[in-house]
């Protein structure tokens, strides 16, 4: 599919990860809010890419059972971000190509562009991947990077945060 989504959606990649299911729930909180269409975008490419084209091809899964893999890890993580009642609220767009590539385009006239990223990086700083970094360079729409909950920090906070005024602890 390369079709373009309509200007009032949001676009997420969707790869499986931690931080897809985070950017996937932020992106459908907005999408919400904005009262607009969610598009979960899922890229693949063939495992014999690298390959020289003189090698024999490695035996493995066909185009046609990569593909529905990839089907597969969309449906999966959509359903284990935002549950089984999402019904058609959620586009879900199976492409083949680079990752980075996949994204601008499907995101090329999108209200915005989200994607996942890990909470904090080396130094404290925030980690954005190699595709993240290609959409923020080269993406015509904004793009949000949502990065996943931080599990310890979020304790932490609770356990030192002052009681509400009124509230007794016992």
């Amino acid at each position: 599919m390369t079709e373009h989504t309509d200007g009032n959606s949001i676009v997420v990649g969707v790869d499986g990860s931690e931080q897809s299911m985070a950017a996937l729930r932020w992106a459908a909180g907005q999408a919400t809010a904005l009262h607009t269409g969610l598009v979960a975008v899922h890229a693949w490419q063939p495992a014999a890419n690298g390959h020289a084209p003189y090698a024999p091809a490695p035996a493995g899964p066909t185009a046609a059972q990569e593909r529905e893999r990839a089907a597969q890890v969309l449906a999966a993580t959509v359903r284990k971000a935002l549950g089984t009642r999402t019904g058609d609220a959620v586009l879900r767009v199976v492409v083949e190509g680079p990752p980075a590539r996949v994204l601008l385009q499907q995101a090329h006239g999108a209200l915005l562009l989200a994607l996942g990223r890990k909470a904090h990086g080396a130094f404290g700083l925030p980690s954005v991947g190699p595709v993240g970094r290609e959409c923020l360079r080269h993406a015509t729409v904004p793009v949000v990077t949502v990065p996943i909950a931080d599990r310890s920090q979020a304790s932490v906070e609770a356990v030192n945060s002052p009681s509400p005024a009124g509230s007794r602890v016992p």
